[in-house]
């Protein structure tokens, strides 16, 4: 929380109520003092996970992803290399967001067996959903982004 709020000091942002919170850090939700626009700040724990979802989100801006199969994607505003601090647009369902855990470039190497406990664990998480999912993950696929930390936390399509 300390990296979040010196983030906002430096940003003139007033942090708010935490949005959420996982393994690779917490997200806040942030005002702009000055235009009142109001932002989500995610502090990571550690740089390596930081790094892999900054890069995530400088490659989907690069590539002017702001949505994906109709879930909305965050917008990356601003981030801090030494905070370990990305900030972000809110989004609101349907989504697709974390990509902390997220490989860029190639696939993790993950054995066969592996992956299709993988695949069983998401078919009982997302039910007849998983089919929509898998297209959102090929979609992602297209620009070498390989998300592994699929849940419907963070692909949730609202209903």
């Amino acid at each position: 929380m300390e990296r979040a709020e010196e983030y906002c000091r430096r940003k003139g942002l007033v942090l708010s109520n935490q949005l959420g919170f996982g393994v690779h850090g917490s997200v806040f939700a942030a005002e702009n003092q000055t235009d009142g626009r109001r932002a989500a700040v995610k502090a990571h724990e550690r740089e390596r996970f930081y790094r892999r979802e900054r890069n995530v989100y400088l490659r989907l801006k690069e590539n002017s992803v702001t949505y994906i199969r109709g879930a909305a994607v965050p917008e990356m505003i601003g981030h801090d290399d030494e905070l370990w601090v990305i900030e972000m647009l809110i989004v609101s369902r349907p989504f697709v967001l974390d990509f902390a855990g997220a490989y860029l470039d190639q696939p993790p190497d993950f054995s066969e067996d592996v992956l299709q406990d993988w695949r069983v664990a998401k078919l009982e998480q997302f039910g007849p959903r998983w089919p929509e999912v898998q297209a959102i993950l090929r979609e992602l696929e297209s620009y070498e982004i390989y998300m592994v930390d699929v849940n419907p936390g963070n692909v949730s399509f609202g209903d």
